[in-house]
């Protein structure tokens, strides 16, 4: 695995992201980054919260409209993601809490799309909220956005090897 590490922290994209001294580069990308990930998993949190019985006032029909604002998210999170993974792919890819972070996502956007047919689109016709199998997924989501965010938060500490050249 090696080689294909060193080609990619060799390549313009990896040095540029990890070296220049420009706030486009990693201070940036990082910040997008964060941002991607507060509006995935904040908005995607309020809605879990809601199946739960938080603020049982505000409607989850209403909330669908969020749906398109997560899925941006979504992708800013991704394409920033990547570009973090160029940066240091030995950090990140020989690290088992990155492949843990990346679980936590997985399974958190499955069942955001899960919640999203099930509970949002449904719930302008009378569909039950609060029945079992809706509080199984908010409490899965709130379990996927924790770990998907602290697992993040240790990438920072918990590397085995930075770099490869």
């Amino acid at each position: 695995m090696d080689p294909i590490f060193i080609w990619i922290e060799t390549s313009g994209l990896s040095v540029w992201a990890r070296e220049s001294t420009s706030l486009f580069a990693f201070p940036g990308i990082l910040a997008l980054h964060a941002i991607g990930m507060a509006i995935v998993a904040g908005m995607s949190t309020a809605i879990a919260l809601r199946i739960l019985g938080i603020a049982p006032d505000v409607s989850l029909g209403e909330m669908k409209r969020f749906v398109p604002i997560i899925w941006f998210g979504f992708w800013v999170n991704l394409s920033s993601g990547i570009i973090l993974l160029i940066a240091y792919p030995t950090k990140a890819l020989t690290d088992p809490v990155f492949y843990f972070k990346i679980t936590c996502v997985t399974v958190g956007i499955l069942l955001f799309k899960r919640i999203s047919r099930r509970v949002l689109d449904r719930s302008s016709i009378g569909f039950p909220l609060g029945a079992r199998t809706e509080r199984w997924l908010a409490i899965g989501s709130l379990v996927c956005w924790v770990g998907a965010i602290g697992g993040g938060r240790f990438l920072a500490y918990t590397y085995v090897k930075l770099m490869t050249i």
